[in-house]
Formats: structure tokens, sequence, C-alpha cells
């Protein structure tokens, strides 16, 4: 039944941190990741706010793998320019508080940001982008850099760039809502709070259960209802003051294009004048312009 779930950027905030539901977020990233991720625990992170007052822009969890690789997870739900560079500075982050002090650079952890996002970011046709370091060569682009047979036997992976952090962009507003694959599951579910009994998609069975709204307290129900108000409300003042923004701006452009077309047209007559004698006074009294603008 749809919008009986409880929003995902509400769950990570308040329910899948609790143990008893890892499954449900492990089946998201094992989907996403194409590979099985099992949660060993969450991480401090400046953005683990719990209070709408706090932050319901934005939702993000730092989480441990039993690999010990570093997982991001971030909900942003109004526009910014610069997302791009706040994903660089999350997972830059991320790297350098857990690292110890005189650490080998060999202990610099895998890191994975995964950004669910409800505005357009950039340009692009598709709904979930994924961002990978390779090492290229110049003069034989094909040639990918290969970690050497050592590397390989103490680091995972077998290219030099699956040592560095990896990007998931998910413009959820792009979907479609047709769901063709187990991600596209649950990227349904994230755009619209729906979840099909058909749907099979690991982790989503799970959610179907621990998700749904009349599973909550009085208390968490209400506390629920505030914040999915609070945004709502904010994301009206957001696009309220863009679309304002944006009339007056084509207003004042009109405007400004009106006097800059007078002035071009004074310009224009001030060349005819002083081309056929007429004195500089004279000129400057017909067109008001000053003597270095007709100068020019």
């Amino acid at each position: 039944m749809p919008n009986n779930y409880i929003h995902f950027d509400w769950a990570m905030k308040r329910l899948l941190r609790d143990k008893a539901n890892y499954v449900v977020l492990e089946g998201f990233l094992s989907t996403l990741l194409k590979e099985d991720i099992r949660i060993n625990k969450f991480l401090e992170s400046e953005g683990n706010q719990n209070d709408s007052v706090d932050k319901f822009n934005r939702v993000d969890m730092l989480a441990e793998d039993t690999n010990g690789e570093l997982l991001i997870i971030e909900i942003q739900n109004n526009r910014e320019l610069d997302y791009f560079h706040r994903m660089l500075y999350g997972v830059s982050k991320a790297i350098t508080d857990y690292i110890g002090l005189g650490d080998a650079y060999s202990n610099v952890r895998k890191v994975y940001s995964i950004n669910i996002v409800y505005f357009d970011l950039g340009q692009g046709k598709d709904y979930v982008y994924h961002g990978k370091t390779f090492f290229r060569g110049l003069h034989v682009p094909e040639d990918v850099l290969q970690l050497s047979v050592r590397q390989k036997e103490l680091f995972v992976g077998k290219e030099a760039g699956d040592i560095f952090p990896e990007y998931y962009a998910l413009k959820v507003n792009e979907f479609d809502q047709i769901a063709r694959t187990p991600l596209d599951e649950w990227v349904r579910f994230l755009k619209t709070g729906e979840i099909k009994n058909t749907d099979t998609a690991k982790g989503l069975p799970e959610a179907r259960e621990c998700l749904r709204i009349d599973r909550l307290n009085e208390k968490e129900k209400q506390s629920y209802y505030r914040d999915m108000e609070a945004i709502r409300y904010q994301k009206s003042v957001i696009t309220t003051g863009w679309i304002e923004g944006k009339a007056e701006g084509r207003a004042e452009g009109r405007e400004e294009g009106k006097i800059e077309g007078a002035k071009m047209k004074q310009f224009e007559i001030a060349r005819k004048l002083k081309s056929a004698g007429v004195p500089i006074n004279t000129i400057i009294q017909t067109t008001g312009l000053s003597e270095e603008e007709i100068g020019n």
C-alpha cells in the first residue's frame, strides 16, 4: 500500500541503526554495490543529527562493513550547486578521521559514498551514476594501470583505482517508476515510499515489515509526521523563493534590456551627428551622453 511506509531518510535516522534492522540497509547496499555487504557498526559522523530542527535538509550515516571499508550514505532533499564538492569533502574527511596518526598509508580505508538526491544533480539521462578512479595510459588509453602481484596479495582489487573511493549518485526523481531490476525496486521505494507485494530485492521484504508506519508508537508517529511536515515546508519555501527570484530576474532583465537598447540608440545618433560635423556640445545636449562616451 503506497504511503504506508516510513520514508527512508527518517528510517535511517531512527530505525536502521538498530542492529535488528541492519538487514534492510545491508540489502540496499548489497543491491547497489552488487556484492554481499554486512554492516559491522555505525561510526560517528558530523551529520548524525536526530531532529529536524538540527538538520532536515540532509541525512547521512557512516558505517563500517565487516571488511573494514567505510560507507557514507547521504540523502539530500534540496538543491545544492556545490553538492559534488561536498561529496568529495565527506569522503576526504572520513579517510583522514579514520586513520591513526603515524599509521602506514596502507591503512587508508576504502570508502563508498552513496548519495540519494531528490533534485536535478548535474546533467544526464540516467538516474543512477557510479564514479570510480581509473589510471589510463596517455599514449595507450585502453591500458589501465593494474596492481602488482604483491599489491594484489596485500590489497583487495585488481586495478590501482580499486583502492580509491567510489561514488554513487541516485537521482531519485528521474526514475520512471517502472521497476525492471532489483535496484529499480529500491529506487521506486525511495521515490514513492511504496513496496509492492511482488518486490523481492534484497532488504525490501524486511523493510515491508519493519518500516510500516503503523508499527510506530504514538510518540514516534508524532515525531515522524512533524519531520515530514518540516521537510515539506522547507521544500515549499525554497521552491517559492526560486520561482519568485526567477520571475524577478526576468523582469529586471527586461528593464535592463530596455535601458541598454535606448543607450545604444543614443550612441548611434551621436555617431551620425558627429559624422555630420555637429559640435560636441550640441551632441551632448541632444543625446545625454558624456564627451568621453561620444569620443568613443
